[in-house]
């Protein structure tokens, strides 16, 4: 049972809230399927824009980086109404132009082999080494979408905090991408370190780098998250969707560009 402190703490448990079932609140038609003896889950993913189905091998046996998290699918269906009209997306401003993009925290990686998709640009996903396996998985298995229309998928593993796996991978990127990425507050500063490496540093292109996040608030202590980012970034609002049913709280897409 929790303690009252916890309850008040706790707005939604990420570990119930993860996206398992079909949806298509975001326009996104979606099927599940399950293929035993594997015990991995088959997600297809209907894109409208492009007339073309994604197909996203989740693992949930294996933890939460393999499996579909909310505010990932508001990021999929925004960049689907980007690709149909991108003068009425509220991600017009954020994606003109940004065609080199790095993808924090891919898990399944479906918000970058979407963006590829959608936006024909060469998309690195990354994620811990141990998720690295999945991704590829998925990555190859969409390329017959991706590749047609101009993009490119690259995949790598990338911790957060560390400068050498930054330095790997290089800074040559015009924009940052990531979903449901802030939930356990050790990660915060690692995070943080890592969008100051990307988009602070000597190397790299400031002038044009930005981070998008897409983020489903669950705790109260996430405040505590974007008061450290306010230090370092102007962090603006892009977009907030309606709460899902059974939540209390929307998805919301955050914008980050460094400060002078």
């Amino acid at each position: 049972m929790a303690t009252q402190e916890n309850e008040e703490d706790q707005i939604i448990n990420p570990f119930t809230m993860l996206l398992l079932e079909d949806h298509d609140k975001h326009g996104t038609s979606t099927t599940l399927h399950e293929a035993a003896p594997n015990h991995h889950l088959l997600q297809n993913h209907f894109l409208s824009s492009i007339q073309s189905t994604l197909t996203i091998r989740q693992l949930p046996s294996e933890g939460l980086s393999f499996q579909l998290w909310p505010a990932a699918t508001s990021l999929v269906s925004l960049l689907d109404r980007y690709r149909a009209d991108p003068s009425s997306s509220p991600l017009s401003a954020a994606l003109n132009g940004r065609f080199r993009i790095l993808e924090l925290g891919s898990g399944t990686g479906i918000v970058g082999i979407v963006a590829a998709a959608t936006l024909g640009g060469h998309v690195t996903l990354t994620d811990l080494p141990h998720v690295v396996p999945n991704l590829k998985f998925n990555a190859d298995a969409n390329a017959g979408v991706v590749r047609p229309r101009g993009g490119e998928l690259t995949v790598a593993p990338l911790r957060w905090g560390h400068a050498d796996d930054v330095e790997a991978i290089g800074r040559n990127f015009d924009l940052i991408v990531a979903s449901d990425v802030v939930y356990h507050d050790h990660l915060y500063e690692p995070l943080l370190e890592t969008l100051r490496l990307m988009m602070l540093t000597e190397g790299a292109r400031k002038e044009k780098m930005m981070f998008l996040m897409a983020h489903m608030r669950r705790w109260k202590k996430e405040s505590a998250f974007f008061k450290k980012a306010k230090k370092y970034f102007h962090v603006d609002v892009l977009h907030t969707d309606p709460p899902c049913d059974g939540s209390r709280v929307g998805v919301v897409v955050y914008r980050f560009v460094g400060k002078s």
